[in-house]
């Protein structure tokens, strides 16, 4: 899970996160702490939308119709999507009585606005409500948030890695929601007696002096954030040779994934990898390494073979690679 977000930190076009796994494993708490891991972000002036001032195409009609402001430095937004949220506290809302009495259109951003270029989180995914999954999907797609109301509209850049976390048995998620997700994974609790003990121990010592636990981490968290900042930096230069995208689209043809949103994932999070790592380029070994992760919800379920996902893409692996 901690490689997965790290992976998104450094390409966020890898799609988002799923993470499923057993309650109390730490999930949502992995998640809010991948704030404290993130270099800042260049915002454009006062924007409401975080709109990034070095991509002039993709700033919002406020920030194209005046001038932004100096370039500021803030944090990358992590921001909670709770299930309870109205779609107004979602999208955005619109003042109609603003609008009608001043002549003025008054937006309130939304939960979207506030998640650009960063990570908008929702625990228990796959009981979020209809119209907020059909919403996401619509702004995952076109990363463009549109509220309109009575005659008026508003729209806004809204682009973030979605992460969602949850327990399957609790409810599947929807196949379009699942599709657009670059890496799912699993938790589980872990069963090594040294490992319970050490997990214990660290969340008995943060609940008794947050500050000081963050200050005994401080260090670590900063030799993390100077290792995404330099992946950032190198992805550009990692080669992806024909071979390696060749491994990656004979596995997805052999494991009868559909479209080709698998291949881009795996091809996109390997590289990621390989830029973490410091390495130059991204062969087979680097695709496999990262297919479970990238194709397990991607596959149709065979009522003829049940031995599970994971199993499934490393099998086809094993006879790709003629073992």
């Amino acid at each position: 899970m901690k490689h997965a977000l790290m992976l998104a930190a450094v390409d966020p076009t890898i799609g988002g996160i799923l993470v499923f796994g057993d309650r109390g494993t730490g999930k949502s708490t992995a998640v809010r702490g991948l704030a404290r891991l993130l270099p800042p972000m260049t915002v454009a002036g006062d924007c409401r939308f975080n709109c990034d001032p070095a991509a002039p195409a993709s700033l919002c009609p406020a920030c194209r119709a005046r001038k932004p402001g100096r370039p500021r430095k803030v944090p990358v937004p992590v921001i909670d999507l709770p299930l309870s949220a109205t779609e107004d506290r979602v999208a955005g809302a619109l003042d109609l009585e603003k609008a009608l009495a001043h002549g003025e259109k008054a937006f309130e951003p939304g939960l979207l606005a506030a998640a650009h270029r960063g990570f908008l989180y929702i625990d228990e995914v796959n009981l979020l409500e209809d119209h907020l999954v059909d919403l996401l999907l619509d702004v995952a797609a076109s990363g463009v948030n549109v509220v309109e109301r009575d005659g008026l509209s508003v729209r806004h850049p809204a682009r973030f890695v979605l992460v969602g976390s949850g327990n399957p048995e609790e409810g599947e998620l929807r196949p379009q929601l699942l599709d657009r997700f670059g890496l799912s994974v699993d938790v589980r609790s872990p069963s090594d007696i040294a490992q319970r003990i050490e997990v214990v121990k660290r969340r008995d010592r943060f609940d008794r002096d947050p500050e000081a636990f963050a200050a005994e981490w401080e260090r670590a968290d900063a030799r993390l954030r100077s290792r995404i900042a330099r992946a950032r930096r190198g992805i550009g230069s990692v080669e992806t040779p024909d071979e390696a995208m060749e491994f990656a689209s004979r596995l997805c043809l052999a494991l009868g994934v559909d479209g080709l949103r698998g291949e881009l994932t795996l091809l996109r999070a390997a590289r990621a990898a390989a830029a973490l790592d410091g390495r130059e380029r991204v062969d087979a070994a680097a695709i496999a390494a990262i297919a479970p992760a990238a194709l397990r919800h991607r596959l149709r379920r065979d009522p003829l073979d049940e031995a599970g996902s994971t199993v499934r893409i490393e099998r086809a692996i094993a006879e790709l690679a003629g073992r």
